[in-house]
């Protein structure tokens, strides 16, 4: 049964109604008015810089749907577009289950971008009801270089990735967590662990790149990995491996024993 689009909310949404998502979600600090172009808004601001910049994983539901829809109308930028749409369909729920006719009745979206929406909602759909057979699998440390490798070794910034793994080496996720200087300064372990606790994952594996191209690991790769092993173990979560990823290959730190063997010898 789909659920039917609200008459279009009329001037800016109530706070806490804004469409961004469930409680918790980061939302924008000082969300433009209808009237302001995105072009105004500073570039780490702009929903599809800051894609490119943090992820997708980092953006709020009004932002990747701003992606979708490329263009506002006149007088509304496509982020304030993309939370009336939000806000109108009750939430992402509710446009999950909205119909291209009854995502254009909303002023300001014509039928090119709602099959747009409507056709990004249901490849999400179609992923998320994947059978376990169709994901992933990791068995060895190459299969997570050809998985992610080649996103990885040629940034020009540090980043972690946290692959979440079933106890049948089943990727269920992939979760950014550092962008920036990798050390054992600046990396919390707590932030780390979180998405493996928060999905109840028995194994994880940390994925950081080297943007001078040199994968060797560092000796504040090691002490981290150290942390981790020994952070993880006493919640009964298994870290499987640490890849260092480089334009010249990759380091696993695991079959070097690196952070592992220190770890484990106490």
């Amino acid at each position: 049964m789909q659920t039917s689009v609200l008459p279009p909310a009329r001037g800016r949404p109530a706070a806490g109604d804004r469409g961004e998502g469930p409680p918790g979600e980061r939302a924008p600090s000082q969300p433009p008015s209808y009237s302001t172009s995105i072009r105004e808004l500073p570039s780490e601001e702009r929903p599809r810089e800051r894609l490119l910049a943090l992820g997708a994983g980092s953006l709020t539901n009004s932002e990747l749907i701003a992606i979708l829809l490329r263009t506002g109308v006149r007088g509304e930028s496509v982020l304030s577009l993309a939370m009336r749409l939000l806000t109108t369909c009750s939430g992402l729920r509710g446009l999950l289950h909205a119909s291209v006719p009854e995502i254009c009745s909303l002023r300001g979206v014509n039928e090119a971008k709602a099959a747009q929406v409507v056709a990004a909602l249901e490849l999400g759909r179609r992923a998320a009801s994947m059978a376990p057979g169709e994901r992933a699998m990791i068995r060895t440390p190459g299969d997570i270089y050809n998985l992610i490798g080649a996103e990885l070794s040629h940034l020009a910034q540090e980043r972690l990735y946290v692959v979440l793994l079933s106890t049948k080496q089943e990727v269920l996720r992939i979760q950014s967590v550092y962008q920036g200087t990798v050390n054992s300064a600046s990396v919390r372990i707590a932030e780390v662990l979180r998405p493996v606790i928060k999905d109840n994952c028995p194994n994880f594996i940390v994925v950081h790149n080297h943007p001078s191209g040199d994968p060797t690991p560092s000796p504040e790769d090691i002490r981290i990995t150290r942390r981790l092993v020994v952070s993880a173990a006493t919640m009964d979560i298994e870290l499987q491996d640490h890849l260092v990823i480089g334009a010249r290959g990759f380091v696993s730190m695991k079959q070097r024993g690196m952070g592992f063997d220190e770890a484990a010898g106490g």
